[in-house]
């Protein structure tokens, strides 16, 4: 972005360089904003849902808190439910990510496309890594979040105006699911649930407070809405400092709480034989397939399909791992997932070193194909690429006056 607005003072401006990159909004959507009373390069934060396929766009109000203004069906992601852990596990993140105009590309070879972040400093903390996880165009990519040109030019739009207007950076925040209390009912034994409750308490807050969360990082993990101590900072791979959260944002969370609590135990009761998506078996099932990604672009013989690690029965699989069209194409092209009687499920290494240590002493049991070695990936193309009604809502409505109205 920064290269080229200053090409575009030598030569002319960002509209002869990349027109698309300034393409107003629909004037649908501007009537939108004047109705919701936002201004048009009012702060944004965007929220994603892998298995929902869908990706939001939140607006700030002229009262502080943030309304929906627009949402788009991704057209691809790859991958499974769960984290990115390393370069070529072909998963798109999950977390709290923070973009500035100096991650937007105007040039992309996808049309048009904004670095995602990855690995911010949760992720380095926890030893993950990986480059070039995008949102963008094309709708064409084995990795990143994809959407069509029409949909990224109106996301960018969304971006570039918020940036005009004088906010200096944007947060995404990428969900396996909209965090519900029947869908972390419906994944509760699921092996990434500890880090997904993790990741629902600053979905929570949002919910909350529509405003987005203070994200920091310490112990390695997430914190959220903390203020430390005079003189203490967040490291992401310290202690947690002394720290508070504002009394009036604390009661707020902790009374949406108590409503979920509720929500939460009536959808245990009832979560049986409820379908799930499959979801990547933690860093020793990453190492796996970042390993089949290698050897299958250097042309050896590999499983067609990408390897998993099965939970039902602790031995290595292949599970199809596609890129998904939409939420009805996923569910067609995506196996369900038991959720029933737990199944003792195989030790999973904590770290992407012991997970590549473990690729060394197990195989798949695929037969071998010979499959050519794709395209060198492009700019953009990496690999890795409202609740229903209950005690929730009724909650939200009555902590919602402190927080600025509707």
């Amino acid at each position: 972005m920064v290269s080229a607005i200053v090409l575009a003072g030598c030569s002319g401006s960002l509209e002869d360089i990349a027109p698309k990159a300034e393409r107003e909004l629909p004037q649908k959507i501007l009537t939108q904003m004047k109705a919701k009373g936002m201004r048009k390069d009012a702060p944004i934060m965007m929220r994603i849902f892998k298995e929902e396929g869908e990706l939001e766009v939140w607006k700030q109000k002229t009262n502080g808190r943030y309304d929906l203004i627009a949402s788009y069906d991704i057209c691809k992601w790859s991958g499974k439910l769960g984290p990115k852990y390393t370069e070529g596990d072909r998963q798109a993140p999950e977390g709290f990510y923070t973009i500035g105009p100096a991650q937007m590309n105007p040039r992309s070879q996808y049309h048009l496309a904004f670095n995602i972040g990855f690995p911010n400093d949760y992720d380095r903390a926890n030893g993950r890594n990986g480059t070039h996880l995008m949102v963008h165009g094309a709708c064409s990519s084995a990795g990143c979040y994809s959407m069509t040109d029409e949909q990224v030019e109106q996301i960018y739009a969304f971006a570039r105006d918020a940036f005009r207007g004088g906010q200096q950076a944007f947060q995404l925040q990428a969900y396996p699911f909209r965090m519900s209390a029947a869908n972390m009912a419906r994944y509760k034994d699921d092996p990434n649930y500890p880090f997904w409750t993790m990741l629902k308490e600053g979905y929570d807050y949002f919910q909350v407070t529509k405003q987005p969360p203070k994200v920091d990082v310490c112990e390695r993990r997430y914190v959220f809405n903390k203020v430390a101590a005079d003189g203490a900072r967040f490291d992401p791979v310290a202690a947690c400092p002394p720290a508070t959260t504002p009394q009036p944002l604390l009661t707020a969370y902790q009374s949406y709480q108590k409503a979920y609590q509720l929500d939460f135990a009536k959808a245990m009761k009832s979560k049986r034989n409820q379908e799930t998506k499959p979801s990547i078996y933690g860093v020793q099932e990453a190492a796996l397939v970042a390993d089949w990604s290698r050897r299958r672009a250097r042309g050896e013989r590999v499983s067609a399909e990408p390897p998993s690690l099965a939970p039902s029965n602790g031995n290595l699989a292949p599970e199809t791992m596609t890129a998904y069209s939409s939420p009805t194409s996923a569910a067609a092209d995506a196996e369900p997932q038991a959720t029933g009687s737990a199944v003792p499920a195989p030790q999973v290494p904590e770290t992407i070193a012991d997970g590549q240590a473990a690729v060394e002493t197990q195989q798949t049991a695929a037969d071998p194909a010979v499959l050519p070695a794709p395209n060198p990936r492009r700019f953009g193309d990496a690999q890795g690429g409202a609740e229903g009604p209950g005690a929730v809502q009724r909650a939200r409505g009555a902590i919602t006056n402190l927080f600025g109205g509707q």
